[in-house]
């Protein structure tokens, strides 16, 4: 009788044991489920660049949230604390003296573009002597895949030339964006350098919330130079190109942005902070 009900009671417990982990199978199937997938087809915007032209320098999301949203981009940090290059999933910050640095999860972001890099194509870069020539290149590739596109490139190469810019960190009251760069940028001039620029297509109908056309910033392979493009030179690069389909912006919630006339034209602010002209 006792052998009896020892094996009832071992059988009992196998079946409380078995049901258990179909309850919490199912409970973790069901929670993974209804976990939304990520969409990498999208280019994740932080504010809008007229904003930052305008003098909206606080930051409004952590290094940690925007690397949610992508691996690879471009931005600025809080207070406009140097250049944002975001490469193979990890943000580092070129600063106006010229250091670059990993910056930390907490770091908070009043700009940025960011995607993931999912290449559709990949071909070389050769032979191009200016800034100029590389945006004349790339935009004949942007005439053969759709100039209505958000694209995001990468371009790694050695390059003979390469002229950059960062900014300083700034103090309140922020000045417009033109204003800072009239005394508070600093210029870098690279020759023989291996590295890679991280670059953002805009289409027109963009021209009220980023810059159209071409914005590019680059780090050298070591991770120790960096910054905004102004100008560059080189003999041969590989070009990696993404298209992408989808935009989603996260606006800033405080005062100051909320302030703004943003109907007023920055073209031609926009232009000379991008190319220093």
């Amino acid at each position: 009788m006792g052998s009896i009900m020892k094996h009832k009671l071992k059988t009992a417990t196998m079946v409380v044991m078995i049901m258990c982990a179909a309850v919490f199978t199912g409970c973790e199937k069901e929670t993974s489920s209804d976990m939304p997938e990520q969409n990498r087809e999208v280019m994740y915007q932080v504010s809008l660049l007229q904003g930052l032209t305008f003098g909206d320098y606080y930051g409004s999301i952590t290094v940690e949230e925007l690397e949610r949203n992508g691996d690879t981009g471009i931005g600025t940090f809080n207070r406009l604390n140097g250049e944002l290059i975001m490469i193979d999933g990890e943000t580092y910050r070129a600063a106006g003296d010229g250091s670059v640095e990993l910056v930390s999860d907490e770091e908070t972001i009043p700009f940025s573009v960011v995607t993931y890099l999912d290449p559709d194509e990949t071909r070389n870069l050769t032979g191009i002597q200016s800034y100029e020539e590389l945006c004349e290149a790339l935009d004949e590739i942007v005439t053969e895949r759709g100039k209505n596109r958000f694209y995001m490139v990468r371009i790694d190469g050695n390059f003979n030339e390469i002229n950059v810019r960062s900014v300083n960190a700034q103090d309140e009251p922020y000045e417009p964006l033109v204003d800072v760069l009239e005394h508070d940028q600093t210029f870098f001039d690279y020759e023989n350098i291996e590295g890679t620029m991280i670059g953002l297509y805009c289409p027109p109908y963009m021209a009220d919330l980023n810059a159209v056309g071409w914005h590019l910033h680059f780090i050298s392979k070591d991770k120790t130079k960096g910054g905004h493009v102004l100008g560059i030179n080189f003999d041969d690069a590989v070009l990696t190109w993404d298209d992408t389909d989808g935009f989603q912006t996260k606006l800033p919630q405080n005062e100051m942005f909320a302030g703004f006339d943003l109907t007023i034209d920055q073209t031609e602010d926009i232009k000379k902070a991008e190319t220093n002209k």
